[in-house]
């Protein structure tokens, strides 16, 4: 990962971007470059993944004006040798340095040619403006927020400009700004023709699709590692990445010392496919010291978000601190595409394809901040192959008839295009279970203990009182509401509410997110 920062205006820019680059030093260890310009300052940090030599830092120059990018743009090659045949020239082998020129060919245009995650900023010095634009899922953030002079100031993470603005917002997916205005340039969840293929050819693409994702993904010139839970999704795509691989992949599982559901499974798949398998175990008292560290980082008080990120943030951190890797690739996304334990609860495939929508669009606020700030946090960089553009436009536009769970198995068609000999036949049919929960059940069962033993029912009920927006609704939310206040104060809304089941459906209205609780879990918890 990298950090971009920049301050659209003459006004104190220098000052305000040093300070707010000091909170995200481990996103960006290797290099620091602030650079004054006509119109503002414009800062980066940078983590080498792509052009690893000096010639790669940013930001990118070109006739007076500046880029700064964090992002992964796949197939940038052919696109750079199109701008080299009109005439460009390339001084790294970084895939950001294409930005500039494509965007003196293109100008706003170029940000729906781009198959990429990422966030940049540009400025443009013919004109003296700033153009900011965020990826059509919010795979890699971009935060920003008014200082006391009226400038607006851009970053990658909130933590950033939360001294610096009085609020701070999410930068909406799949937009860019430029003169004071937000304008979509793509709506990923956006359907223009219903795909109502048969079952072989919708599973047979979902699966060409998903393959595609994850090989553009291992490209890097930097080390690659998968985190591999055992569960469908990340395993589909260490198989497919082992496939593609000519030695062993670096695969890293994590659990409780108690009770880890995952680490057996995960162990089965890497057995099978044949890779380098490492397993890191943790503690209640593991879980425990790490939890203030993890909502800081994560700059959020959402339950589910949290819960999650404790074990993949001991992970990270174990893979950082115990080897060379880069670069992780990861299974999120597949829920929000093909349906969680609670939308076999969905009363109709207009209501799956509505909540499939809602959460796609809400997934940089959630899923994708987790996986983003988890691993940044660590000097690693994240990859979701799932979030492949091409990928989730597909799987968006298949018949949500046909992604309801009517097979009695919810995630049908992503397991029955991989039949086969991708994963074991056991693996491939497992019962989902949420990933906090396969860390071991435990784990949450610690946290909602520290929770009660932290307030009385007096504490609570006065302390719930505090908050307006998303206001807490137990204990452990209380919790992580009052941790997310000491370090974001006033800062709620940068969360739309707190991730839980679709209420309105009948056997959803529940007031704990874990899967665990609905009366379909079964044999997700073995």
């Amino acid at each position: 990962m990298c950090t971009i920062m920049c301050c659209c205006g003459k006004k104190d820019g220098m000052s305000k971007v040093v300070q707010g680059l000091e909170a995200t030093v481990s996103r960006g260890p290797d290099d620091q470059r602030i650079e004054e310009l006509n119109g503002g300052v414009m800062g980066f940090q940078r983590l080498s993944i792509m052009g690893l030599t000096p010639e790669g830092m940013q930001p990118f120059f070109l006739d007076g004006s500046y880029a700064v990018c964090n992002g992964e743009i796949y197939g940038f090659k052919k696109q750079r040798q199109a701008l080299i045949e009109k005439g460009y020239s390339f001084i790294s082998d970084s895939d950001c340095e294409i930005l500039l020129p494509m965007y003196r060919e293109y100008g706003t245009d170029m940000f729906s040619m781009l198959d990429a995650e990422f966030a940049c900023v540009i400025y443009d010095g013919q004109s003296d403006e700033f153009i900011a634009a965020r990826d059509p899922i919010g795979i890699r953030p971009l935060y920003y927020g008014y200082d006391a002079d009226g400038q607006i100031i851009f970053a990658s993470e909130a933590k950033n400009l939360v001294k610096l603005c009085e609020k701070v917002m999410p930068f909406p997916p799949g937009h860019y700004w430029k003169n004071g205005e937000f304008i979509c340039y793509c709506d990923i969840t956006a359907v223009d023709n219903v795909i109502r293929d048969d079952m072989e050819t919708v599973c047979r693409n979902i699966r060409e699709k998903l393959v595609a994702g994850v090989e553009k993904r291992l490209a890097a010139d930097a080390k690659v590692g998968f985190l591999l839970s055992g569960g469908l999704d990340s395993s589909l795509v260490c198989s497919i990445a082992q496939r593609k691989s000519e030695v062993p992949i670096k695969t890293f599982a994590i659990g409780m010392s108690t009770d880890a559901i995952d680490l057996k499974y995960a162990k089965e798949v890497a057995d099978y496919i044949g890779s380098d398998h490492t397993e890191v175990i943790i503690t209640k008292d593991d879980v425990l010291n790490a939890l203030e560290t993890v909502v800081k980082l994560l700059g959020t008080y959402d339950i589910t978000t949290i819960r999650a990120s404790m074990g993949m943030y001991l992970l990270c951190k174990a893979i950082h601190e115990q080897t060379d890797i880069r670069v992780l690739l990861t299974g999120e996304i597949s829920d929000e595409l093909f349906g969680y334990k609670y939308t076999d609860f969905a009363p109709s495939a207009q209501e799956f394809q509505k909540e499939s929508v809602k959460r796609v669009s809400e997934l940089h606020m959630y899923d994708v901040l987790r996986a983003d700030r988890c691993i940044s946090s660590n000097s690693l960089e994240a990859r979701v192959p799932f979030g492949d553009l091409d990928f989730v436009k597909y799987v968006m536009a298949v018949d949500p008839e046909m992604k309801m769970n009517k097979y009695n198995k919810g995630k049908y068609l992503l397991r029955h295009a991989f039949e086969g000999d991708y994963l074991p036949h056991s693996i491939l049919y497992r019962e989902k279970a949420a990933f906090s929960d396969a860390v071991g059940h435990s784990m949450v069962d610690y946290l909602k203990e520290y929770a009660e033993d932290r307030y009385t029912q007096e504490e609570y009920a006065e302390g719930i009182k505090k908050y307006d927006h998303a206001r807490p609704f137990t204990k452990e939310s209380l919790l992580y509401r009052d941790i997310f206040e000491k370090f974001y104060p006033g800062q709620s809304e940068m969360v739309m509410d707190f991730w839980m089941p679709n209420k309105e459906w009948e056997g959803c209205n529940v007031n704990d997110p874990s899967a665990r609780v609905l009366s379909n879990y079964g044999e997700s918890g073995v």
